[in-house]
């Protein structure tokens, strides 16, 4: 793999950040000025121009050559969230000893940050495990501003596919490897199950026994884990930095939290989401055969209820939204949308660069 390049020129001074979360300056009743505030949403690239206001920043948008508004600083952004939190929550916190907030800022001492409700444990998979954690993602719902940095040229390491269960990821993933087998691959994974009489160690699994999958688990060596009849499977870590090294791109399907450990410089991911078919595309017999094709599980309306959760939770951190109403069509939108990443300037995380 090529080195990153340097970041393009520009002044020191020069802060540019990308938004993980919609504003609309006419729809907030803390801003001093509505008419002053610039509108963004989830993933728009803003150059701050001053940071001298605690409460509000003035910025302008990338693409943009007008005149810098007003955006609500970080502070100001988590102080909201938390509150809308507190509010939301105040019934099932009768125990805790901090009240909840107003939908006024007079109303919630900035303190708040350290109340109960962050301490609070996110939801997680029944059988899923992370090998580890990353700081910058142990407050999920506090997501405000990343700060980035434009390179001319920078190589994704990994391409992560996300979507609802039954979406067509792997599909789409075989799909890949398959034309490409030369530029992706997909991590073969390790299993405590004994082999079956025509299994090759490290061909389509790494056979391991149990107390050394645990130990490399303990190690925080695996990606993922889980079980399945009675047998453990995982995907270690190690098994991506080998396709890396072999100037291949890892594809991985995996559940979204595992981006707290990919999402960092040593495997700079390429976060894709799947996203589930609009339902009104769905309606006539051809679509119908489509389902079919796609494989999917379940109803459509699991799907689409899926799909927009994952959306709400995890959409700042995706890198391109493809929905999936025709599994060719998206195949190709997917390679056209690679090609084009590694062809021209990204903008990405500061934290991969510095």
């Amino acid at each position: 793999m090529p080195a990153p390049a340097k970041p393009l020129t520009q002044p020191a001074e020069q802060i540019f950040v990308r938004a993980q979360f919609d504003y609309d300056p006419l729809e907030d009743d803390l801003i001093p000025c509505a008419q002053a505030g610039i509108a963004f949403k989830t993933g728009d690239i803003l150059q701050i121009i001053s940071k001298d206001d605690h409460n509000w920043w003035q910025a302008r948008k990338d693409s943009a050559a007008g005149s810098a508004g007003l955006i609500p600083s970080p502070e100001l952004q988590e102080w909201r969230i938390t509150c809308a939190q507190m509010e939301k929550s105040k019934h099932e916190q009768d125990k805790e000893s901090v009240p909840g907030c107003s939908s006024h800022k007079d109303g919630c001492d900035s303190s708040a940050v350290n109340c109960s409700i962050f301490s609070r444990k996110k939801k997680q998979y029944k059988d899923k495990y992370l090998a580890k954690h990353n700081a910058v993602f142990d407050q999920l719902d506090l997501n405000t501003y990343e700060e980035v940095v434009k390179l001319p040229v920078f190589v994704r390491k990994t391409l992560v596919l996300l979507g609802a269960h039954g979406v067509g990821r792997r599909h789409i993933k075989n799909t890949l490897i398959a034309r490409h087998p030369d530029k992706y691959a997909y991590p073969i994974p390790h299993t405590t199950r004994e082999p079956r009489s025509d299994e090759e160690n490290g061909r389509n699994y790494y056979f391991v026994p149990h107390d050394e999958m645990m130990a490399d688990i303990a190690a925080n060596e695996y990606l993922e884990y889980g079980t399945h009849e009675g047998a453990m499977y995982g995907t270690k870590l190690e098994t991506i930095r080998k396709i890396h090294l072999e100037g291949r791109v890892a594809i991985l399907d995996v559940e979204p939290q595992a981006l707290k450990v990919l999402r960092v410089a040593e495997f700079s991911p390429y976060v894709v989401f799947i996203a589930a078919p609009q339902l009104q595309n769905l309606t006539d017999v051809s679509s119908a055969k489509n389902i079919d094709v796609m494989n999917f599980d379940g109803s459509l309306e699991r799907l689409a209820k899926e799909s927009e959760v994952l959306r709400q939770a995890y959409g700042h951190l995706f890198d391109l939204t493809i929905v999936n109403n025709d599994i060719e069509e998206t195949i190709i939108t997917l390679e056209h949308a690679i090609d084009r990443v590694h062809a021209g300037p990204q903008w990405i995380p500061v934290s991969w660069v510095y």
